[in-house]
């Protein structure tokens, strides 16, 4: 779908690490006018490679993004700092060797990302890797702390985001591995964890931020269970959004018809995909407002990075 205008696209991903054609990654496409968000386009993309695509120069320019983008991707950007120490210090191989560099050129993420790559190749090794924490490697690590928590993962009072060291049920960690190592390689910029390409620009963001401040405790959307409850909190949620009725201070604009698409997404990926859009118009706003970090905290852990809004 290619639709163009004239600023940097904004856009909200929603992810999965292995996305197929009955359960791709969500892509909704926006603008901002002031504090008003108007949705443009969700597009399904079945596959990584897809997504990897559209992130390099020609296929930014096939997507219409001719001015660049601004994108709040749903999956973690760094991992919990005790993690990496450890594998500095007792990883298994010599992939890892890079990372007790102290002075180096290469940003820590992608050398850590790098050696995560030569190291595991996949994701079941990255799995594999994690579940062999304190097992076959770094046998100094504390029973029960191999899911440990970054710190913007517990920055919301009442919040809480899954720790990207968890391979399965939602499999957080998987997510980081094959989303950050494509935004590496299509050299797109993270602020506060790696420079890169100016026009492409991406952050961390969380859907549940945003919908838990709405809807508190209150669920959405499921895999299995399209509940007349669920409905009724994702038509709230989209109202809340309409209205403005968040700390972000922005206001969503949507077509009566993207408005019942988006709440007859029993899976909430569609509406995932908007918060996440929502989140990635705040930081371009501050951004514009001369925030040169794009709203994420100055406490930012470059191991770690930082949720939007968080």
């Amino acid at each position: 779908m290619r639709i163009v205008g004239t600023g940097p696209a904004l856009l909200g991903l929603d992810f999965s690490c292995a996305p197929t054609r009955r359960k791709p990654l969500t892509l909704a496409q926006g603008v901002r006018a002031g504090h008003a968000v108007k949705l443009l386009a969700l597009e399904a993309l079945p596959s990584l490679d897809e997504w990897a695509a559209r992130l390099q120069p020609v296929g930014m320019a096939a997507a219409g993004w001719t001015h660049g983008f601004v994108m709040g991707c749903d999956f973690p950007f760094g991992l919990p700092r005790p993690f990496v120490q450890a594998l500095a210090a007792h990883g298994p191989g010599d992939a890892f060797a890079p990372l007790r560099e102290a002075a180096s050129p290469k940003a820590d993420c992608d050398k850590l990302i790098s050696a995560l790559k030569v190291h595991c190749g996949d994701r079941a090794g990255f799995q594999r890797l994690v579940d062999g924490w304190g097992q076959t490697w770094d046998t100094a690590r504390p029973a029960g702390s191999k899911l440990l928590h970054r710190a913007t993962d517990r920055a919301v009072p009442g919040l809480s985001s899954t720790s990207p060291l968890q391979t399965r049920y939602v499999p957080v960690g998987k997510m980081y591995f094959e989303g950050l190592q494509r935004l590496v390689h299509a050299d797109v910029s993270l602020p506060g964890l790696r420079p890169g390409r100016a026009e492409a620009v991406a952050l961390e963001a969380y859907p549940g931020l945003l919908a838990g401040e709405i809807l508190g405790r209150r669920s959405y959307k499921s895999e299995t269970d399209a509940s007349p409850e669920r409905l009724i909190a994702r038509m709230d949620l989209i109202d809340a959004l309409e209205q403005g009725r968040t700390r972000l201070g922005l206001r969503l604009k949507l077509t009566p018809a993207q408005r019942d698409h988006l709440a007859a997404d029993p899976k909430g990926d569609r509406l995932d995909a908007v918060l996440c859009l929502m989140q990635a118009a705040w930081a371009q706003q501050r951004h514009e407002a001369g925030d040169a970090r794009w709203g994420l905290s100055p406490e930012m852990d470059p191991v770690e990075g930082w949720i939007l809004t968080a």
